[in-house]
């Protein structure tokens, strides 16, 4: 499975550096899709490509981890074999959706890759919970389809082409409002898929109840899938891109903060991973944003710093959150638990996860020498260099969004402090079912080639920083000639911080491998450190993730909905009860679950309909019959009634 993979990864991948060699001509096939599709257009520039590559690094990581995690259900082989089948499926289908560009055909493949992430969320079919997770996400992905076809229709009226180019022929010819409106309809259709909020509500279910390499794989790059979709509009639409930016802007800022702050209230660790995805999302749109008003203001800085910073956190992200959600999968085959109220401890009998668990926290926190402070240092240069346009009520909204995206930053912190300082620190604050050790050498090779990446992008930002040069030139064309110095100039920047960055891990190191070398001789006695007075400490007198991010809870408590569970008992006597609280998404109980229960209350009406009579339902099957006659003869019915007349 693995080397089918890796021999996709190379035919696709391969296009990336096909047409970052021809400096970035597109690639273009037309296949004959037959009488329904048409000539269906295969177009490679170097968005799909960029994008491509970033699909083909998480899957080969995600394989390699998910071939020996899965062997933790060898019981059931069969559904090991379809699962397996599912992630080449899962593949190929993402790699399609960047490169067709005929509306029915791409809604063919979107569809392929919905149903087939589903069928690999639903893994554990046997939990009631995974089933519902899975559901819930595949209705709001037809839903996200909903708006695509919509959208699409819309474009086919008015051009009568299917190719998606017509969707740049339709922004001439109909008015400003008519383009901003059909950007919105795709926003919202790509932004179920991204995760944006409000169309989130199904990422906390669904990346906590697929296994732990799909996780990755789902926040590594299936997420992204939505974002390249957001991304090929703006290339196609040609609109007020002023508007549309502080539109993507708005949203994003919401996602990050609304993302963050659940984020570290979640006592679940793939949950808490999966609001920090939609947090990211947010941080990849306000990229985005502010290279959009960049084109609106034909300011080449800061379109170039927003699109080259959105562009390579996007690539950040899958590296970092997919190197989390494996550290989680390990964590959770050693423990048995992924509650972090019951972890602790874990750094002495898992080190080496711990050790890139803890790379990835920093990184997705935006600290050097780290990826995610490379990306995120290109989004703060655009947002300032914004509040230089000279428009005051644009500076206040830049000033806006500098202050959330400051607020996002902070948060993730106090999150990954928690997260890393009680799942690895301290000492066990429950038994395990067995021992932890260190999970075997197959399942960190995955995390390690991951880990190289993070640190490589961190400390050699140069490189990377020229292979996203192509894609940055589709929005920015400028960025080859008169913007050629600007972008230059920030590379510079960056690597003077990546050597400073290398410098600082060369000093510790050298210090580290000293202390070890004075230490080797010296016989170093061990005891219990200081327990504050108490002669027997418990693993209770500890802070626990809740305690942890008491004050904070406090703070946005309008913002939650806390739900407690306590156990009753009716027993006088002192017996051992398990009392639990958590949040709940507001989003998602004012937004879906009232419809819902709405819905529902209006079927109910209808229940008369379901009342067991056999002579009832022969009544309805005729009914129908005589349903489909009247429609069959309406013409002919309405000519006769209006020639009466």
């Amino acid at each position: 499975m693995f080397f089918l993979i890796l021999i996709l990864g190379i035919i696709s991948g391969s296009s990336f550096l096909a047409i970052t060699a021809l400096g970035g001509n597109n690639i273009e096939f037309i296949i004959n899709g037959g009488y329904i599709l048409g000539n269906i257009p295969l177009r490679i520039d170097s968005l799909s490509g960029w994008m491509i590559l970033i699909i083909n690094i998480t899957m080969l990581t995600g394989v390699l981890y998910g071939r020996k995690y899965i062997e933790h259900y060898k019981t059931i082989r069969a559904n090991i074999k379809l699962h397996l089948s599912l992630i080449v499926i899962f593949h190929i289908s993402m790699v399609l959706v960047c490169v067709v560009q005929n509306f029915l055909a791409f809604l063919v493949v979107w569809e392929i890759m919905a149903v087939s992430s589903f069928l690999l969320v639903i893994f554990e079919y046997w939990k009631k919970e995974t089933i519902k997770a899975g559901m819930n996400y595949l209705i709001q992905s037809h839903i996200g389809i909903l708006f695509l076809t919509i959208a699409f229709i819309w474009v086919i009226s008015i051009t009568g082409s299917y190719d998606f180019k017509s969707i740049e022929t339709f922004s001439t010819q109909v008015s400003p409002a008519f383009g901003i409106t059909l950007f919105v309809l795709l926003m919202i259709g790509f932004g179920f898929k991204a995760g944006l909020v409000p169309f989130h509500t199904w990422l906390p279910y669904a990346h906590p109840a697929a296994p732990s390499h799909i996780s990755g794989m789902m926040s590594g790059v299936i997420i992204k899938m939505g974002i390249f979709g957001i991304l090929r509009s703006l290339l196609l639409i040609k609109g007020n891109y002023l508007i549309i930016g502080e539109i993507i802007l708005t949203v994003s800022v919401v996602s990050g903060l609304y993302g963050v702050i659940l984020a570290i209230v979640q006592h679940n660790l793939k949950k808490l991973l999966a609001y920090h995805s939609i947090e990211n999302i947010g941080i990849i749109g306000i990229g985005i944003g502010i290279g959009t008003i960049g084109l609106g203001l034909n300011n080449t800085f800061l379109a170039i710093a927003g699109f080259a910073g959105g562009l390579l956190h996007i690539l950040n992200h899958s590296l970092f959150k997919s190197l989390l959600f494996y550290g989680a999968g390990s964590i959770y085959q050693e423990t048995g638990t992924l509650n972090i109220e019951k972890l602790g401890g874990l750094i002495k009998s898992m080190p080496q996860t711990a050790a890139m668990f803890l790379i990835a926290s920093l990184s997705i926190c935006g600290l050097p020498p780290f990826n995610g402070f490379v990306s995120e240092f290109l989004i703060y240069s655009g947002l300032f260099a914004g509040l230089k346009t000279g428009s005051f009520a644009l500076s206040l909204f830049l000033i806006l969004v500098i202050i959330g995206l400051v607020l996002i930053g902070g948060l993730a912190l106090l999150c990954f402090t928690k997260a890393f300082g009680i799942i690895f620190l301290g000492s066990a604050r429950s038994e395990y079912p067995r021992k932890p050790k260190e999970v075997q050498t197959a399942m960190l090779i995955p995390q390690y080639i991951i880990t190289s990446i993070i640190l490589a992008i961190g400390l050699f930002p140069q490189l990377f920083m020229m292979l996203v040069l192509n894609p940055v030139s589709l929005f920015v064309p400028a960025i080859k000639t008169s913007g050629a110095s600007i972008y230059f100039s920030q590379i510079s920047i960056l690597s003077n911080i990546g050597i400073a960055g290398a410098i600082i891990i060369a000093l510790s190191a050298g210090i580290y491998f000293i202390k070890l070398k004075v230490q080797k001789n010296k016989v170093i006695e061990t005891s219990p450190t200081w327990g504050c007075g108490y002669t027997a400490p418990t693993s209770r007198m500890q802070y626990t993730a809740s305690s942890f991010v008491k004050t904070y809870s406090s703070l946005v408590k309008p913002i939650l909905i806390t739900k407690k569970k306590e156990a009753k008992t009716t027993n006088i006597f002192l017996v051992e009860t398990e009392h639990s609280s958590g949040t709940y998404d507001k989003i998602e109980h004012y937004l879906i679950d009232r419809n819902i229960k709405a819905f529902k209350k209006f079927l109910y009406k209808f229940d008369f309909l379901q009342n067991g009579r056999i002579p009832s339902y022969v009544l309805y099957g005729l009914l129908f019959i005589l349903l489909i006659i009247l429609v069959s003869y309406s013409e002919d019915l309405t000519k006769l009634i209006f020639n009466f007349f």
